[in-house]
């Protein structure tokens, strides 16, 4: 019933917001190259990173279908999990965030190999590609806090390279307000549903993804092409 309830709503949904879904993709396809690359990074111990070594990555940026589609198409990334974090184990479901009560946001988990891909490279893509930084608890049509910019850092060395990326973006005015994502310790990363699992690759054809997030793996592979790899299950 959940299923059917939720396919319902976003059919209503679409046909409400596609416009302004619309216009706000587009203007984000205007950006033909990617924004200026961090100039502070996580570096590698004299010793290089340890084989098989993988770390992890926690973000927000609107739903967390799309915020998927893009970052588990980057080479480098191993494995990507959708989920909530901000908020309680109590209410890390999918109908208890959508009350937007619950401290939770949308978010993602992103599992990745540091001598492939740097951690500072997923924050250059997360700031170019996957969302607009710079609109406060919303993203287009979706609003509320669930649907938050945020940065959900592991460590202090996360913490430093972001705050010190968002300073960089600010003081180069690469975008045209302020950017409003929120930098925070992660405290715990909640798995989501099966069903919001690779939502995108199972559903291709809803008008959602097809507005929302296409255009989002399109300009990843527009803008780091050397970065862009084809995602199969």
């Amino acid at each position: 019933m959940q299923l059917v309830e939720l396919g319902f709503v976003l059919v209503v949904a679409y046909v409400l917001v596609r416009p302004f879904i619309k216009r706000r993709n587009r203007t984000m396809a205007t950006r033909r190259e990617p924004i200026p690359a961090p100039l502070h990074d996580i570096v590698a111990p004299e010793s290089g990173w340890e084989p098989g070594q993988l770390d992890t990555a926690v973000f927000a940026g609107g739903c967390f279908w799309g915020v998927q589609s893009v970052f588990q198409r980057v080479k480098g990334v191993v494995k990507t999990t959708v989920g909530y974090s901000g908020g309680d184990a109590a209410t890390a479901n999918y109908r208890a965030v959508c009350g937007e009560d619950t401290g939770h946001a949308e978010a993602i988990e992103v599992v990745y190999d540091p001598a492939l891909v740097s951690y500072s490279t997923l924050l250059r893509i997360f700031f170019s590609v996957v969302h607009d930084p710079t609109q406060l608890n919303r993203q287009g049509a979706d609003i509320g806090t669930s649907y938050r910019s945020a940065i959900f850092y592991a460590n202090d060395q996360q913490r430093e390279a972001a705050e010190a990326y968002v300073r960089q973006l600010d003081a180069a005015r690469v975008f045209p307000a302020p950017i409003v994502t929120q930098i925070t310790p992660l405290v715990a990363f909640y798995k989501g549903e099966e069903y919001h699992q690779d939502y995108a690759v199972k559903n291709p054809h809803n008008p959602y993804i097809q507005v929302c997030d296409v255009p989002k793996i399109a300009a990843l592979g527009q803008q780091f092409p050397h970065l862009f790899q084809e995602y199969r299950r």
